[in-house]
């Protein structure tokens, strides 16, 4: 980036010396996790591609990027459809030539306890939090394979240490298999240069109820 370019993100503070000219796809990107991940590695040089089904706000979010010296693309994109995910994976392909690291960030986190038997919940929760993410692999996967380099960073929760119950128990189980999942990816694609990284954070506000 040129001088001015990262004078103009000082105000946030964090600097990262090897983020620069990344490119990083983030879904969930239009609040909370999502949207603080992509100012702060967009903030550092990387050139990020954001995917959220809030098209207005991953629209304004890029935007604000763009005209602090940023690199950033919107994708309108619902996790629970596979095709959306090939769409932002590709997409962000086309403009940048690759993808050096995905966030697999979408997760919702409706609570209720298990007898209210909330089964379309339990069924959204799947949906988003555990196939969302699998819909994220599978799009990067061939890409990265192929780059011989890249890295899946897949965020879970505190909730998938030690179960939140009574209220959270399902969201729990798609946090425990989150980890499950990124640790065997973490096995499967050593060979490949791909490195694999859970995160795990404690309660997030972020204006709506996501985890």
């Amino acid at each position: 980036m040129a001088a001015g370019r990262i004078l103009s993100w000082q105000k946030e503070g964090i600097r990262m010396s090897n983020i620069a000219d990344k490119v990083v796809v983030i879904t969930g990107a239009s609040s909370g996790v999502g949207e603080s991940t992509a100012r702060l590695l967009a903030g550092n040089g990387a050139k990020v591609a954001l995917g959220a089904r809030r098209k207005d706000r991953i629209d304004a979010l890029v935007r604000d990027i763009n005209a602090k010296g940023g690199s950033a693309l919107a994708f309108k994109t619902d996790v629970t459809k596979r095709g959306d995910v090939e769409a932002l994976v590709r997409g962000t392909v086309d403009k940048y030539g690759r993808i050096d690291a995905i966030v697999n960030n979408s997760g919702i986190m409706p609570i209720a306890p298990m007898a209210a038997l909330k089964v379309e919940e339990w069924d959204r929760m799947i949906d988003v939090n555990i196939k969302g993410l699998l819909y994220g692999v599978a799009a990067v996967l061939p890409i990265m394979q192929k780059q011989k380099l890249g890295h899946i960073i897949n965020i879970a929760s505190v909730a998938g240490f030690k179960v939140f119950a009574p209220g959270g128990t399902v969201y729990s189980a798609t946090k425990f298999a989150v980890r499950a999942l990124t640790e065997g990816l973490r096995m499967e694609l050593k060979a490949d240069n791909i490195r694999c990284t859970v995160i795990s954070p404690a309660a997030v506000c972020n204006g709506t109820t996501r985890r």
